[in-house]
């Protein structure tokens, strides 16, 4: 079993310029703080205590609660206005997943009045990009429609407001964003600024509140890829937070819009860089940050997978064979980190001529990817001069040329990766939780119909943090005696994508990795 140390935020300080009206431009050279989180992991051996059962997950972009009708609300059970409604509600099955919206507790202030045939409701999504709401608000219409007393249908779609699964840990800047996702490729040259800038104005296109943070110190891309207004951060000397530039409604930070043109630096002090603007940006609430990664896989890259929850990520190659030996690092780096990679964008892939199609890099590089490590999704994208002319003039190809052969590429993209943030933030909501009847911890297995059920007080003696464990010598602080039978957790909270922090009856806070425990268990333990 492998136990994840919450990380621990130091405060961080910038400094603003002597002239300012309401707020000054960053001086990096003086302010900046190397920090560089760490994360550490140990073995620990589980007692022998755990039952397996089955059970199929389900997984939506909708919300999996509801105020008004609780999820799994009988339509019989209710009154027969209201119960007509949640029968009607009940036939839209939701194409991925399977699932009726009336069982996964979608809909939200749910009001009719039988006599003047008036219904309202509201369906409420996890994010406003949901590719399917259009297609839920007409089919939630027709349905309540075509009962006989109704004469007037009124559906309202909403979204959550922004935040990530757990907030504890994080630092005010980060509180409010829902999902963050990494593009990367691990090689410089293949295109993946482009695909960073290009996805997130595609998903600001779907509806969605969106920022893009140029996380390459030594060569920042994001100045010449877009054009705002104001082409230089400046800081809140109150708050000291740094208020991010912005252009055409997404949000905007980069080292090179901070007045210091390229960094010449160690890499700690980079890192220290990364961090600041990264954490102390008033980012508000975003549904999507998109990070457009640096080349490499790094003490940056390992900073910035450490100190910000990342969603997902998306890995960027060219056919050539040498790209994919870059990239195949990137995808490990990013399995070690736990941040499952989501899709694969092939640039430069082909072009178009005399009615043929060329592929002068070759072929398969992006396949080799999705086949070697499982990815589920690729997407191509074609040699074009405007894709290339788009990003030295400032506005993004999807911008430009919204109907375009791109411009679907990418809006495929941008679905694919709205389906597989909410598919990964549904998982992570319900993977652990306690079940009080039983008195058992439920686990269940990623990407599995497996269910595991731990006992409470194995998880809470099996602890590997420094109150448990000597850090120098390696000996046991925490006797088995120490922890009663009977202990149970009061809170269970995800941290990241498979860590979990647990408030137990006895006051005590723990840090687990419960999902490699239940690997463990099943190689060793079943067999």
């Amino acid at each position: 079993m492998q136990l994840l140390h919450a990380p621990s935020w130091p405060h961080l300080s910038f400094q603003t310029s002597k002239q300012h009206s309401k707020g000054g431009l960053i001086s990096l050279d003086k302010c900046l703080q190397p920090l560089i989180a760490n994360c550490s992991f140990q073995p620990q051996k589980l007692e022998k205590s755990i039952w397996v059962l089955h059970k199929r997950s389900i997984f939506s972009c909708f919300a999996p609660k509801a105020s008004s009708v609780e999820a799994g609300s009988s339509a019989t059970s209710i009154g027969t206005a209201e119960g007509d409604v949640l029968k009607a509600l009940s036939q839209i099955i939701d194409p991925d997943f399977g699932t009726d919206i009336v069982s996964c507790g979608f809909v939200k202030d749910l009001l009719m009045d039988e006599a003047s045939g008036e219904v309202s409701f509201r369906l409420e999504l996890t994010t406003p990009a949901c590719p399917i709401k259009d297609m839920f608000e007409q089919q939630a219409n027709e349905v309540v429609a075509r009962l006989p007393w109704v004469k007037n249908v009124n559906v309202t779609m909403s979204a959550q407001p922004a935040k990530p699964i757990f907030t504890g840990e994080l630092p005010a800047g980060l509180q409010r964003i829902s999902n963050i996702v990494a593009v990367s490729s691990c090689k410089g040259g293949v295109g993946k600024s482009t695909v960073a800038v290009n996805l997130a104005y595609t998903l600001a296109g779907m509806g969605a509140r969106v920022g893009i943070f140029d996380a390459d110190v030594y060569g920042p891309s994001l100045p010449t890829m877009v054009s705002p207004e104001s082409r230089l951060l400046e800081m809140n000397p109150e708050k000291r937070t740094i208020i991010p530039t912005d252009y055409l409604g997404v949000k905007l930070v980069s080292f090179g819009f901070a007045g210091q043109g390229r960094a010449i630096m160690r890499g700690p002090m980079v890192s220290g860089v990364i961090n600041q603007l990264l954490t102390t940006a008033e980012w508000g609430e975003l549904d999507y940050l998109v990070i457009d990664m640096p080349p490499g896989t790094g003490d940056i890259q390992l900073t910035l997978c450490q100190v910000v929850p990342l969603t997902a990520a998306v890995i960027v190659t060219t056919p050539q064979k040498l790209a994919f030996i870059d990239v195949a690092k990137g995808v490990r780096m990013f399995s070690k980190l736990k941040v499952p990679c989501v899709a694969v964008v092939e640039n430069m892939c082909h072009f178009d001529a005399d009615g043929r199609r060329y592929y002068p890099f070759g072929r398969g590089s992006g396949s080799q990817v999705v086949q070697q490590f499982g990815i589920p999704h690729l997407f191509d994208l074609p040699i074009r001069p405007t894709l290339s002319a788009s990003g030295d003039s400032g506005i993004p190809e999807v911008v430009a040329d919204p109907q375009g052969e791109v411009a679907k590429t990418f809006q495929n993209l941008g679905v694919c990766v709205v389906q597989q943030c909410a598919k990964i933030r549904r998982q992570v909501s319900t993977a652990v939780t306690y079940d009080k009847s039983i008195k058992a911890i439920r686990v269940k297995v990623p990407d599995s119909e497996e269910e595991f059920l731990l006992h409470p007080a194995t998880v809470r003696r099996n602890d590997r943090s420094a109150q448990s464990v000597d850090e120098w010598t390696g000996e046991q602080k925490l006797q088995y005696g120490d922890i009663p039978e009977d202990i149970e957790p009061e809170e269970i909270r995800p941290m990241g994508n498979y860590a979990v922090s647990i408030t137990w009856s006895d006051g005590f806070n723990q840090v687990t990795d419960l999902f490699n425990v239940s690997f463990a268990m099943t190689d060793h333990d079943l067999c």
